[in-house]
């Protein structure tokens, strides 16, 4: 005999409440998310310099506006090269004490990997680290668009995880 608290889901019991599970979309949104996405929420500024300026001015560039990298363009902002704190940082270790009057042309990468807005962030992180920088320019018909970091992309990626774990959190509450 079944105890006296037992009652059969047939005497009126709630109905059935669906239940919410992950799907592959849901575990997945992150991979679609566009550099246009991470853009949205950075903003489109960049801070170029011109080949002919000297590292000297680049460097107060740098540590005033507390960035790692300028681009370098020409006077139409076409593109031409980028460099970074650690472009200078090598250039010091093999001329000391003569670097800083060096123009930026003169030390610049000219081959820049570039991002345009519909790229997947999964894949700029990944191409990012492969290179092994840090910055990369975003460009859209030639234009230059912005500058992501590989710290943009994990501070999205940070606040995504955030939001995802707050939704669950919420779900699971109810």
């Amino acid at each position: 005999m079944a105890p006296s608290s037992y009652q059969p889901p047939t005497r009126g019991d709630k109905p059935e409440t669906g239940t919410y599970s992950q799907t592959a979309e849901s575990n997945l949104s992150h991979t679609q998310t566009t550099v246009a996405k991470l853009l949205e929420g950075k903003g489109d500024a960049v801070f170029s310099v011109r080949p002919n300026e000297t590292i000297h001015a680049v460097v107060d560039i740098l540590k005033a506006k507390r960035i790692g990298a300028v681009v370098v363009t020409d006077q139409n902002g076409t593109l031409e090269g980028i460099l970074s704190e650690r472009d200078i940082v090598r250039r010091m270790a093999d001329t000391p004490g003569q670097t800083l009057p060096q123009s930026v042309g003169d030390l610049m990468t000219r081959e820049v990997k570039t991002c345009a807005p519909e790229d997947l962030l999964m894949d700029v992180l990944k191409t990012m680290t492969e290179g092994r920088f840090r910055h990369m320019p975003v460009l859209s018909d030639g234009n230059l668009r912005g500058v992501i970091t590989i710290g943009d992309v994990v501070q999205y990626r940070l606040k995504e995880l955030e939001y995802e774990a707050l939704r669950m959190k919420q779900m699971i509450v109810g």
